[in-house]
């Protein structure tokens, strides 16, 4: 039966409890991203000398485009005065969960992660390897750096002139087995801690790309595939995005 008039908006209670704080995910674009990257060249100047690993990200189409770890770490430090902080592999794996944006088609850097202290990158890997047995005598290979939890420095006898502090907030994941061998995976099999996968099957439509040795570079690709392989850290081109959270324990009381 029709009604004969139109009838108020209906305003109910939610019967759900509602979190006090809900995360959100977001590219570096728009004013904000823009002055994040004018902050950004200013410390790569002015703090770490202009080093050539750091001169990668472009403004373009009103968004930040490139990536690498060095530029993901230096930009987690920018914004985190803000309560912000840049993505983990954990993190890009609910934004793909939820469908909270494109990541399609470009490539988002998260983590480093360390099997031996073999070349290439045999410098940082030892000097990553002293500061995890400082922190952890025991730790066992591989393990998985987030870059969200360390520090840059500049390192004059770094083959790229910068360096990666370990503190005490730096999240670390330790005897990665899965990080020792590819193989293809769902995005229902993934650990809701690291943000790789559990395990392997053949009927799983993405791919994971390990190598045995040295210091790589951890990051979803083109294809959402997850990437452990690429040991050229300082390598960037128009694809890479960084993405921003924010997250319960990073906002600003």
């Amino acid at each position: 039966m029709e009604t004969t008039t139109n009838l108020p908006k209906f305003q109910g209670k939610p019967l759900i409890e509602i979190p006090e704080f809900i995360p959100t995910a977001g590219f570096l674009e728009g004013d904000f991203g823009k002055a994040v990257l004018q902050e950004y060249n200013v410390k790569a100047e002015k703090d770490y000398g202009n080093a050539s690993a750091l001169k990668v990200l472009n403004y373009n189409n009103n968004i930040v485009e490139g990536s690498n770890p060095f530029a993901v770490v230096l930009i987690n430090q920018i914004i985190e005065q803000e309560g912000l902080r840049t993505a983990t592999q954990a993190d890009l794996e609910n934004v793909l969960k939820v469908n909270a944006l494109p990541l399609r088609r470009q490539y988002e850097d998260t983590g480093l992660v360390l099997r031996s202290e073999d070349n290439p990158n045999k410098y940082l890997a030892m000097n990553l390897m002293q500061q995890i047995k400082t922190r952890n005598p025991n730790a066992k290979m591989p393990a998985m750096i987030t870059l969200s939890g360390l520090e840059l420095v500049a390192d004059a006898s770094s083959p790229y002139k910068l360096g990666f502090r370990i503190n005490d907030s730096t999240e670390i994941f330790y005897d990665l087995s899965v990080l020792n061998k590819d193989g293809d995976f769902s995005s229902e099999d993934i650990d809701k801690k690291t943000g790789l996968p559990v395990k392997f099957g053949d009927k799983g439509n993405r791919h994971l790309y390990t190598r045995n040795s040295s210091l790589s570079r951890l990051c979803l690709g083109w294809n959402l595939f997850a990437s452990s392989d690429n040991v050229v850290l300082e390598y960037s081109d128009g694809d890479g995005r960084i993405v921003v959270i924010s997250a319960e324990g990073t906002q600003k009381i």
